[in-house]
C-alpha cells in the first residue's frame, strides 16, 4: 500500500511525511533489510546520513526493494567535520558514491558547526546547479535560522530537529513554520533510544481508545501537527505498524494530552552546546 501523506516544502518538492529513520542502525543487512522491508510496506522517504555510517547499505536496501529510484524520497546529511574543514562538495559526491545514486532529494547540515555558513553556500550552489531536489538543515534554533536567512537567497526546505511529546520542540516548530515558512522535521519522534515515552499509563490508555499501539498514537500526533516524522525501527512488524497510521484521527482533546506530556528536557544534544 502507498498512503502516504505529503508535504509540499517551500520549493514545491513533495515529501512523504512519514519515513523511516537509520539513526544508530548498523551497517549491513539490519539496515538493508530495514530499508527493503519498509519499502516494500509503502514507505517512500528514507532518512540517512554520512555520520550514521550506513549508506552504502541504505542503498543496497533501495536496489533490493523493487521501489524505483525516482519514487524515493531520499535524504542524507554533511557531517560536522565536513562543514569545519569545508568540504560540502567533497562530501556530497562521496556520499552520492556510498548510497549508489546520482543525486539525493534533500542534503542536510547535520548541526550548526563551525563554519556552517560557507557550508550553506556550498549547498547553495549544488541546489542551484540542480545536483540536489532540495537544502535544509538540523538542529538550527531561532538565531541559526534568522542568521542563515540575512545571508542566503535560498531558504532551507526542512529543519529537522529534535521533538516528541516529552520535548514537544513546539515553540521552535510554530515560529519555523509561521515566520519562516520552513517544514520541520522531528528525529526522535518516539522519545529516543531506552526512553519512557512508549511506557506513559496514559499514552495507552488513549491507544487503547483508538485500537492502536503507543508508537502508532505517537506518530498521528506528529502528523497532525503538520511535522514531517521520521521512526525508525529495524523490526519488520514495526516498521509496518509504524506505517499503518493513516486510518484514524485523534481527537483535539488527546492531541492536547498527548502535548501536555512536554518535560521541557531534551534527549539529545543542545543545537547551542555540542561537542561533536
Amino acid at each position: 500500500m502507498d498512503v502516504n501523506n505529503t508535504i509540499v516544502l517551500n520549493n514545491g518538492v513533495s515529501i512523504p511525511q512519514l519515513g523511516l529513520g537509520v539513526f544508530q542502525t548498523p551497517s549491513g543487512d539490519e539496515t538493508v533489510n530495514a530499508v527493503k522491508w519498509a519499502l516494500q510496506t509503502g514507505y517512500r522517504h528514507i532518512d540517512t546520513a554520512r555520520a550514521y555510517n550506513n549508506e552504502e547499505s541504505v542503498g543496497q536496501g533501495i536496489r533490493e526493494s523493487g521501489v524505483k529510484r525516482r519514487d524515493i524520497f531520499l535524504t542524507t546529511k554533511l557531517w560536522n567535520d565536513d562543514v569545519r574543514a569545508g568540504r560540502t562538495r567533497e562530501a556530497y559526491e562521496e556520499s552520492l558514491d556510498r548510497l549508489g545514486t546520482d543525486y539525493v532529494d534533500l542534503y542536510l547540515i547535520h548541526w550548526p558547526a563551525d563554519g556552517w555558513q560557507k557550508a550553506w553556500k556550498d549547498m547553495q550552489e549544488l541546489y542551484l546547479e540542480r545536483r540536489v531536489r532540495a537544502i535544509g538543515v538540523c538542529n538550527f534554533e531561532k538565531h541559526h535560522l534568522e542568521e542563515l536567512h540575512a545571508l542566503s537567497s535560498v531558504k532551507p526546505a526542512v529543519n529537522q530537529i529534535e521533538s516528541s511529546p516529552q520535548f514537544t520542540n513546539q515553540t521552535l516548530i510554530d515560529w519555523t513554520n509561521s515566520q519562516m515558512r520552513v517544514d520541520v522535521e522531528a528525529w526522535s519522534p518516539l522519545g529516543g533510544t531506552g526512553g519512557s515515552l512508549l511506557k506513559n499509563p496514559e499514552l495507552q490508555t488513549i491507544a487503547d481508545r483508538y485500537g492502536k499501539s503507543p508508537a502508532q498514537v505517537v506518530i498521528r500526533w506528529h502528523l497532525q501537527r503538520g511535522v514531517i516524522v521520521i521512526p525508525k525501527s529495524t523490526h519488520k512488524e514495526r516498521i509496518e505498524q509504524n506505517f499503518d497510521v493513516f486510518d484514524f484521527s485523534l481527537s483535539d482533546h488527546d492531541m492536547q494530552a498527548i502535548s501536555a506530556f512536554d518535560t521541557g528536557k531534551r534527549n539529545g544534544a543542545d543545537p547551542d552546546n555540542f561537542n561533536f
